[in-house]
Formats: structure tokens, sequence, C-alpha cells
């Protein structure tokens, strides 16, 4: 391959990993020709599948910055599943093809510059498309959103019986508040009760004696002659 060749060779892989959202190494050995094109075909829209040379990928790959991710795993016959669509199904069509076909080796990979073992390239081929989970999500928000409205709408209800409930003991406090002169009657009875003592009924009969002894002294008898000389 001559230089320029080379130079556009690498330049063309590294936009290649900056621009996909990641980037699966694997192991072709032994697989044929048509075996190739089965697996790009299962792998759709989501990724390209890419034959590459370890030396020119290695330089591309330290241009795009992830040396430390991926320089170790070109080593053998490499290629690499560049993820241009859903990354869940990329790993799902990858996983599944190596089932069928052992040839394929799944070396390990980077998603979003994160290093990714072959164990968690498996797991993300588990987990459910995209579509679906976007769909899920957009279940629970409207749930929660709805469960939101329907508490907002409750909110006036409350308010008013709640508004309800104070008129209603503010009323029963102020109505019982007239019956607070009624405790003036036991002080009345007391004066009554304090007029009857036995104190109070010698005082009277103190009085009643004084009377009747102003009714029998002389003054009191002369008084009718004095009457009768006139």
């Amino acid at each position: 391959m001559a230089n320029a060749e080379k130079v556009a060779a690498v330049a063309e892989l590294t936009e290649r990993f900056r621009g996909s959202s990641g980037a699966v190494l694997t192991e072709y050995r032994g697989l044929t020709v048509a075996q190739l094109a089965e697996l790009r075909r299962s792998l759709g829209n989501h990724a390209t599948f890419a034959v590459v040379k370890n030396t020119l990928t290695k330089i591309a790959v330290n241009e795009a910055g992830l040396d430390e991710q991926l320089s170790s795993m070109l080593v053998g016959p490499s290629a690499i599943a560049f993820v241009d669509g859903d990354v869940v199904e990329a790993a799902k069509g990858l996983r599944d093809f190596a089932r069928a076909n052992p040839l394929l080796v799944i070396k390990g990979g980077v998603l979003d510059g994160k290093a990714m073992s072959p164990s968690e390239i498996t797991k993300l081929a588990d987990l459910e498309p995209r579509e679906v989970l976007l769909a899920k999500l957009a279940g629970a928000m409207k749930a929660s959103l709805a469960g939101a409205a329907a508490t907002f709408n409750a909110l006036p209800v409350q308010m008013a019986q709640i508004a309800e409930a104070l008129r209603a003991k503010r009323a029963e406090a102020e109505g019982g508040a007239p019956e607070a002169p009624a405790a003036e009657a036991p002080a009345a009875e007391a004066s009554a009760a304090e007029a009857s003592t036995p104190e109070a009924g010698a005082a009277e009969a103190n009085a009643a004696e004084a009377s009747a002894s102003e009714a029998g002294s002389p003054d009191a008898q002369t008084a009718p002659g004095d009457g009768d000389e006139g």
C-alpha cells in the first residue's frame, strides 16, 4: 500500500472511531466471504463491519484518543463493527452470529469512550431494543403525569372540606359563648345563703328586741298622756 493510501486509510478509520457511538473488535479467523457477508446483512443499518489492518488501526486508535481502550485488542486477524444505529441491536446481531458461527470471536470494544469487555457486550445484547425502552419510559412518564393531575384535581375538594370543617368548628365555638353569664346565678344563690346564716338570724332578732324595748320605755308610755292634756 502506498504511503498516500495509508494516510487516507488512517484518516478514514480515525473518523469512523470519532463518528461512531461505539466500536466492537472481533477476530474473524476462518470465516468465509459468504459468512462475512451474512454478518453484514444481519447487522443491517445498526453497524458496519470492516476488516482492518492492525498497524494502521493502531495509529487511528491513537489519533482518536482510544489507544488505552483498544490497542491491546489489535492482535491477529481483526475486524471492527462500527456502531452507527442502535447499540443494543448491533450487539445483539454480533452475539447471535457468534453463537451460530463460533469462529467469530468478540474481543471487546468501546461505547461512548468507555472500554467494554466481551461479557459486557453480551449483557448489552440482552437489553431490550431502544424503541421498546423509550416506549416504556414514555408510559412511565405518562402514568406519573396522570397521577400528578389527579392529585391537583383533588386539591380544591380537599380545601373545601377543610374550610367547611373550620367554619363548623368556629360556629360551634360562637354558639356556646352566650351560656357564660349563667355563672352569675351561683353568685346570687351564695348571697341568699349568706343572708340565711345563723349570724344573719341573730342580727334580725336583736333588731326586733330593740324595737320592742323602745316601744315599752317611759317616754313611749307618756306619749298618750301628752295627748290627753291637750
